[in-house]
């Protein structure tokens, strides 16, 4: 029973307890994923191309995959990434590293030529969109190339870079309480969370930026861990 003067927990508190931990890709992972990526298809096309900018992106970005394949190339803005379907209706911009726009410009001049009846960014070699379901099929086959091995007998899941751009963003959370709590509101923005909670869950279910943050506030606090 919750006391007079107890704080409630969160709405989404049960759902969270329940939710599968997720899988922290490394940077040499990542590099092994976009390498495995130009395996897909036929070996020149540009089918490939589109899944090396794809894994890139969704790395760089942390976007939801069917954002990324939503994507066109006219909400690649100067001011960053127009995120237009997103997930509970909701639109975004999320700013893009100069290195993430070269890497789109790489793939558009590489897909000059290609008949396409939409202006969707990620298309096979026949000009048809990029579709969830043969994306998932093709990442369990660049999993296997890349020689990432499951996760307590469950695969890593495409999703799973989503995740890891949060674990990395949260391990560059500044000192200071005033600080922390700016920086988490960011990355929920940033990230398209309706609820900050989304946000913090990353610090339950992974242990290592939970821990960096202890340590700043431990530096800050006591000069310096025991």
């Amino acid at each position: 029973m919750i006391g007079r003067h107890e704080t409630p927990p969160p709405k989404h508190f049960a759902y969270h307890k329940t939710r599968r931990p997720p899988y922290i890709y490394s940077p040499a992972e990542i590099g092994r994923l976009m390498d495995a990526a130009l395996h897909i298809g036929i070996p020149g096309s540009l089918e490939p191309q589109a899944y090396f900018t794809l894994v890139g992106l969704l790395a760089a970005t942390g976007l939801r995959i069917r954002e990324a394949l939503s994507l066109r190339f006219a909400d690649v803005t100067p001011s960053g990434l127009l995120i237009r379907k997103a997930k509970f209706k909701k639109t975004r911009l999320a700013p893009l590293h100069d290195s993430t726009t070269a890497a789109i410009e790489r793939y558009r001049a590489l897909r000059r030529g290609v008949r396409v009846d939409r202006e969707g960014i990620f298309i096979t070699d026949d000009g048809r969109p990029l579709v969830y379901g043969a994306v998932r099929r093709n990442f369990r086959n660049m999993l296997a190339h890349a020689k990432i091995a499951p996760a307590g007998g469950r695969g890593p899941r495409i999703h799973d870079l989503r995740h890891t751009f949060a674990v990395r963003a949260l391990q560059t959370c500044p000192e200071g309480r005033q600080r922390v709590g700016q920086h988490m509101l960011a990355l929920a923005t940033y990230m398209g969370h309706v609820n900050i909670v989304d946000t913090y869950w990353y610090l339950e279910a992974t242990p290592e930026p939970l821990r960096d943050i202890a340590t700043a506030g431990e530096v800050q606090l006591c000069g310096g861990p025991r």
